[in-house]
């Protein structure tokens, strides 16, 4: 479920809510509380951003950063380093030791998911490239794979092509001849009733099958996904 985050650090409470607001926005996240487990961690799984808390028990943050540029396997690892501290001489140290960014607690998850993005954006974009994120709901191209509040989804593939291309203009309402052209293109076995059966497997799909307004219908014009 997009790219592998891991985020280590002692403040329970914190560590979970990075996790969760990760996880919100499609992101495989995972988390430990110290620094030495972590290093023996990174030995055999190395993920695609290291989210680092500078004051850990084991191994500091700070240190185990240092550590980790010495080693051929992690010398371009992406970390980000979590301070306590907004001082200059503080976030200078951090970037020595090698953090590719330094946030100084407390700070907004949005800010951080942000941050987070821009890393892999720079070090790896495909790993952002193949993401769709529309309010609650999360699709993966490459795993080929739709969640919505952190629970996986079941979609057909006709139903997945659909939310798909609804998702690449979310608000925009389109024809039922446009949708048809999207998903079965020139196929004239294919009559524009089919794609009202299909949007109302994908509803129930994204609904958990229950009624939902996500995908809202426009009378004599198609359907949008709602602008949420």
């Amino acid at each position: 479920m997009g790219a592998r985050i891991l985020v280590v650090g002692d403040d329970e409470p914190l560590r979970l809510t990075l996790e969760h607001n990760l996880r919100k926005e499609g992101f495989s996240a995972d988390g430990l509380t110290r620094g030495d487990e972590a290093e023996v961690r990174l030995v055999t799984s190395v993920p695609d951003i290291l989210v680092l808390d500078w004051s850990l028990p084991g191994v500091s943050g700070i240190d185990l950063c240092r550590r980790l540029r010495m080693r051929a396997d992690t010398i371009k690892l992406p970390i980000v380093l979590l301070m306590d501290v907004a001082a200059e001489d503080e976030r200078i140290a951090g970037l020595s030791a090698g953090a590719d960014d330094c946030l100084v607690k407390p700070f907004s998850t949005t800010e951080f998911v942000v941050r987070v993005k821009n890393l892999l954006r720079r070090s790896n974009p495909a790993l952002l490239d193949h993401m769709i994120k529309v309010g609650d709901l999360t699709l993966d191209r490459a795993a080929h794979r739709v969640h919505r509040q952190m629970r996986e989804i079941k979609l057909g593939p006709t139903e997945f092509k659909l939310l798909e291309f609804l998702m690449r203009s979310p608000g925009r309402v389109y024809s039922r001849s446009e949708l048809k052209a999207s998903v079965w293109g020139d196929d004239a076995t294919i009559d524009e009733r089919a794609v009202d059966v299909h949007i109302g497997r994908l509803r129930k799909g994204i609904g958990f099958g229950k009624a939902d307004k996500v995908i809202r219908t426009v009378r004599g014009a198609g359907y949008a996904l709602g602008d949420y």
